[in-house]
């Protein structure tokens, strides 16, 4: 077998070729080929990126680069990367960045001084703060519907979550990003807007409001509150009604933090709900 080349054969007895190379103590799998040849291409070219002697090491990311006008951040790496390359883009990444910095991540990630780079594909690639690096290490980033997932436990996780986002979040609406760039997900980018389940902050009359609906055949107002707080709890007061009089639907419920049972109760007993919404409960009780 040429260098760095293992002879392997599927379940059905069919023969294929596995590249790899060990670098600094570690063995990297490079992926696998029809014909040695290839594989053996693979080697060579992972031991030049290796080298230092393919692929240019990338420099410092001005702030404007952050800034949506053709590929957000992807221009960076992306443009480095060898066409016709017989290694995948994410194989590529994880090589120049155990190069450049010296440590190995099985995922397509590039560290940069206080942030690293995370690369869904050649195309897509986001901005994480360095306190996410480890995590991100070993959690795979899985696109999905325009949804970011991670493998946590068995269940895929949205990754808005780590923000305090709920899931399937709405931009705009839920949270926004800062600078406008949503494939920056800097912790001090990402400011959440709300964080309880059907509830919209709103301006009324120039004051600010907070508007409870409730999904049942379409959006039911659930009613308009002062604070944040009354109106999650308005939400989960409605969604009680509505299971208790016989909807059959999995409302979730929002959890107030820093609330004693007796200050919820307090709340909950002297909230008020729309007249319509309670028509619609009344008709539930009949039947």
């Amino acid at each position: 077998m040429l260098p760095g080349v293992f002879l392997a054969k599927k379940k059905n007895g069919t023969t294929y070729y596995r590249a790899s190379i060990t670098y600094r103590g570690k063995h990297i799998s490079l992926g696998s080929y029809p014909e040695e040849g290839l594989a053996h291409q693979a080697y060579l070219l992972a031991a030049d990126i290796l080298s230092g002697s393919s692929a240019s090491s990338p420099g410092d990311v001005s702030s404007a680069n952050f800034l949506h006008g053709g590929i957000s951040y992807g221009d960076h790496l992306s443009k480095d990367y060898p066409h016709g390359c017989i290694l995948p883009f994410d194989k590529w990444i994880v090589l120049v960045n155990f190069r450049d910095n010296k440590i190995y991540f099985k995922n397509p990630i590039y560290i940069k001084k206080r942030y690293f780079l995370y690369y869904v594909d050649q195309d897509t690639c986001y901005r994480f703060d360095a306190d996410d690096l480890f995590f991100y290490a070993s959690h795979k980033i899985i696109k999905r519907g325009g949804h970011l997932f991670v493998s946590y436990y068995g269940m895929q996780v949205n990754i808005l979550s780590r923000y305090g986002i709920k899931n399937y979040g709405v931009a705009g609406k839920d949270y926004i990003f800062v600078n406008g760039d949503d494939h920056d997900f800097s912790y001090h980018n990402i400011k959440v807007i709300n964080q309880y389940h059907g509830v919209t902050k709103i301006q009324n009359r120039g004051e600010t409001m907070y508007l409870a609906k409730i999904h049942i055949n379409g959006d039911y107002l659930v009613g308009k509150y002062p604070s944040e707080e009354e109106a999650a709890i308005a939400y989960n007061k409605a969604a009680l009604l509505l299971k208790n009089h016989g909807m059959d639907k999995n409302y979730p419920q929002n959890f107030i933090d820093g609330m004693d049972e007796i200050a919820y109760a307090s709340i909950f007993q002297r909230l008020r709900i729309s007249k319509k919404l309670n028509a619609y409960v009344e008709r539930l009780q009949k039947g």
